[in-house]
């Protein structure tokens, strides 16, 4: 037998030197991936930021459990934002969302005020439209199945780059509320609602156009119109009605049909239109309804400020266009006093 030359020793320490670095820079990061925000996450697969801790449980009605779940904040925020605007939009537009859901709730904590909710149950908000829809990380796994991982990554880095702030009109918490999908223009609060609120006037958003939800057509019969309404169609001509006014974000603020007069809203709401932006026509037995935009109009378009975002707009440029007048707080100061009454 030949002696093993030195030089063999050598290369195959090498070489397995190099085999095992691999292995070593990993394995001490693999544990760390696990946590309440991204149990199955690993680090070589998420830059994502760590949340700290949330400074209060927000206290959710879940309308399904049909009982309240004590929600750290940061944990609903990225719950709210992840069921109120698809994870496949822009990074900055999702942040803009973070900002107003983290707003939204904390006024909601500093309102204390249970409506929408079940008397005495404790709650603040419901999970549903009715305040903003929220899932958790379970409902989001069976909705977005293999997708999960990635789209729980790309919205936590969301909430993690807004987290403590909020929006804020004279030094207080404001009504952040959004929609889907403008006109061309969001509305006037007052216009929907009876409250004139200073940063919710009406403001161009052309180019929400191009959202899949700007255009939408419903087809009803006219005995269906008719019942819904408490009307009676003057089926000789071919339109029903007479739009007597439009409100400052260019949707129908009052029409007239049959001597009897209705808001766009109550039309919108009594036949289930996606916009108070509407257009209708008698076809044969049918009344053909054409509406442009989805949502009430009031606030934040949702396309819009994914639009916003592709243009290469930031989240700070994004809601202040849409909340006129509004700076960007911090939450620290009202979620103390909300603590404090606790």
């Amino acid at each position: 037998m030949k002696p093993i030359k030195p030089a063999l020793f050598i290369f195959g320490g090498l070489f397995f030197i190099i085999l095992l670095i691999p292995t070593l820079l990993v394995t001490p990061f693999m544990d760390q991936s696990k946590g309440k925000l991204g149990e199955e996450l690993t680090v070589a697969k998420s830059n994502v930021p760590v949340l700290a801790e949330s400074p209060v449980d927000v206290p959710v009605y879940r309308s399904q459990a049909k009982k309240v779940e004590n929600i750290p904040l940061e944990e609903y925020v990225i719950g709210v934002v992840a069921s109120e605007m698809p994870a496949e939009f822009e990074l900055e537009a999702l942040k803009a969302q973070a900002l107003a859901a983290r707003t939204y709730i904390t006024k909601q904590l500093m309102n204390g005020k249970n409506i929408g909710t079940p008397e005495g149950s404790g709650s603040v908000v419901t999970d549903t439209t009715m305040h903003q829809v929220y899932k958790n990380q379970e409902e989001l796994k069976k909705q977005w199945g293999n997708d999960y991982a990635a789209k729980l990554n790309k919205i936590t880095e969301a909430v993690a780059a807004t987290q403590g702030k909020i929006l804020t009109y004279e030094k207080k918490p404001i009504d952040a509320s959004f929609f889907s999908t403008s006109n061309g223009y969001t509305e006037n609060s007052e216009a929907y609602w009876k409250e004139a609120i200073p940063y919710l006037k009406s403001v161009e958003s052309t180019w929400d156009e191009k959202s899949p939800k700007f255009y939408d057509q419903k087809i009803i019969t006219i005995k269906q119109f008719e019942n819904q309404l408490g009307v009676k169609v003057d089926t000789s001509k071919d339109t029903v009605g007479t739009i007597k006014e439009l409100t400052p974000g260019k949707r129908v603020a009052k029409v007239e049909i049959s001597g009897k007069e209705f808001t766009g809203r109550q039309i919108r709401e009594k036949l289930e239109l996606k916009s108070s932006d509407f257009t209708w026509q008698i076809k044969g037995d049918s009344i053909v309804i054409k509406t442009e935009g989805f949502g009430h109009g009031v606030g934040m378009s949702q396309y819009g400020a994914n639009f916003m975002a592709e243009a290469g707009k930031s989240y700070e440029e994004i809601v202040t266009h849409y909340y006129q007048g509004t700076e960007i707080g911090t939450a620290e100061p009202f979620l103390s006093k909300y603590t404090a009454k606790q």
